[in-house]
């Protein structure tokens, strides 16, 4: 059994709180270890390595600043089946899903590389009579980042990679379920070159969030997760003077036209919903079909796609997912299956009773297929996150495009049309922070930015791209001139250009 402490100061140190937490091997239902859970004193120590850090950082140049996330960059690919197998082992998703993982998380450290660029100021010479005017982007000092058990590297190095190009220090503290790979990439960012304390993770469940929230050298958090927690975590960073982005939680639509590509739409919307077991913010779990004829055309090619999934282990090449996380959260999702059959959704694929062969206690799901779902459902209003799509038949566009536009969440959304016109019209009117045209997981690149509406996502900064820069730096303005000599009373007006 392994226990997992925390990364403070360049090293690993053991928890001191006395509290644990415990994570599993989902494909096997078998305790890992422990991770410990820290105290208000641990993450104050993290945050004082972080401004020693931090103070000498802000005054390294953008380029060497670069060159280290370069470095890092390099590392984590060199090491990414390392990093990988690690992921797998704690989450339960597939080996090329932890790559995934991985890989979109890096693109953004790659975007972070670009920062002497990025992070340039602006400049008016001659904004009046001997005057000019220029404004930079300055760090903001230690910032936290708070991320969810469902991308425990990318989701780290959309925030980090961005928070520390730009001059600050961070203080990472990761689901306390799948603890391990946050930890190896704070040692592969020393080994890049980086000063110690620059980056520190502290796990730890609310008390560490709360002491994060309420200590005065953290200046602003970046969180992911459910939506009442992102809730809870915008409201105290406001409280506490912080400046705040977090994203919670999504119910995605795939709106499907009558005139869609019928086996592209399946294909796309088989792997939106069911890969990664469905533990995805930007899964696709509702489908629309527009019309009575086309659900009946998608249900004759959806259901044998659903039923020739093969659910396996995370080191299953074959497998097109695993296991959920915990055991806990295995029983949520079928209790929410239960709820959805209560309701009055017919059930057309049963996915609660599946054991794998041999891995009888993992926690493992089958795929699951509701149809007749309403918007009236608790099912419908409320995240899964687990491997379970519903359908909900439109009549007509218009109440295609309303189904998501008045859903209380407005993470992503997806149509798929052959019509230009009718996606045009689609993406210009629909209520919904990311918008796919045919592509059913619409997470936009690294130098574009990642944001919902509504009730995923609270604050008013993006993700990662320049609104990272943004939301991770503070703009100082500088009005300069160097008169020969001083005019009379001078000092005492508004200066007017």
């Amino acid at each position: 059994m392994r226990n997992v402490g925390h990364f403070i100061g360049g090293k690993k140190i053991e928890g001191q709180s006395g509290r644990f937490g415990d994570f599993y091997n989902p494909s096997t239902g078998e305790l890992q270890g422990k991770v410990a859970l820290a105290n208000v004193s641990e993450l104050d120590q993290a945050v004082q390595n972080a401004k020693r850090a931090q103070k000498e950082w802000a005054h390294v140049n953008p380029q060497r600043r670069a060159r280290i996330m370069f470095d890092f960059k390099a590392l984590v690919e060199k090491n990414m089946d390392e990093l990988a197998l690690l992921l797998s082992s704690e989450h339960g998703k597939v080996i090329a899903d932890s790559k995934g993982d991985i890989i979109r998380g890096l693109d953004v450290v790659e975007f972070a590389c670009g920062i002497p660029q990025n992070q340039k100021g602006d400049h008016t010479l001659g904004a009046g009579p001997g005057v000019d005017v220029y404004s930079v982007r300055v760090p903001l000092g230690v910032v936290a980042a708070i991320t969810p058990f469902n991308f425990p590297a990318m989701i780290p190095m959309w925030m980090f990679g961005v928070a520390i190009a730009t001059g600050n220090a961070v203080i990472l503290k990761p689901s306390e379920r799948d603890p391990s790979v946050p930890i190896r990439l704070a040692e592969l960012f020393i080994e890049a070159g980086a000063p110690a304390g620059l980056l520190n993770v502290i796990n730890g469940d609310k008390e560490a969030v709360d002491a994060i929230l309420q200590h005065p050298d953290i200046k602003a958090v970046s969180f992911v997760g459910s939506s009442d927690i992102a809730h809870y975590v915008y409201h105290e960073a406001a409280k506490y003077g912080k400046r705040a982005q977090c994203m919670g939680g999504a119910k995605n639509h795939g709106i499907i036209m009558p005139d869609a590509n019928m086996d592209q739409a399946v294909k796309d919307i088989v792997g939106a919903a069911y890969g990664s077991a469905g533990e995805r913010c930007m899964a696709l779990p509702v489908v629309v079909p527009v019309g009575e004829g086309t659900a009946e055309k998608l249900l004759d090619k959806l259901m044998p796609a659903i039923e020739a999934l093969k659910i396996g282990i995370s080191t299953d090449p074959q497998a097109d997912y695993g296991p959920v996380v915990t055991a806990a959260h295995k029983a949520k999702v079928t209790g929410m299956i239960d709820k959805a059959v209560e309701e009055g959704a017919k059930l057309l694929i049963d996915g609660r009773g599946f054991k794998l062969q041999g891995y009888e206690n993992g926690f493992f799901m089958g795929p699951t297929l509701l149809d007749n779902v309403s918007t009236d459902m608790v099912t419908y209003k409320e995240e899964i996150f687990g491997p379970v799509l519903q359908i909900v038949r439109a009549k007509t566009f218009e109440e295609a495009i309303k189904l998501p536009s008045e859903h209380q969440y407005g993470n992503g959304v997806a149509i798929f049309t052959q019509s230009g016109r009718a996606a045009r019209e689609f993406a210009a009117q629909v209520e919904v922070g990311m918008v796919g045209i045919n592509v059913p997981i619409p997470v936009p690149v690294a130098y574009h930015s990642f944001g919902g509406w509504k009730r995923s996502a609270f604050g008013d900064i993006n993700q990662y791209g320049m609104e990272g820069v943004r939301f991770y730096t503070k703009t100082k303005t500088i009005t300069e001139r160097w008169p020969e000599s001083l005019t009379e009373d001078s000092a005492f007006i508004i200066p007017t250009f």
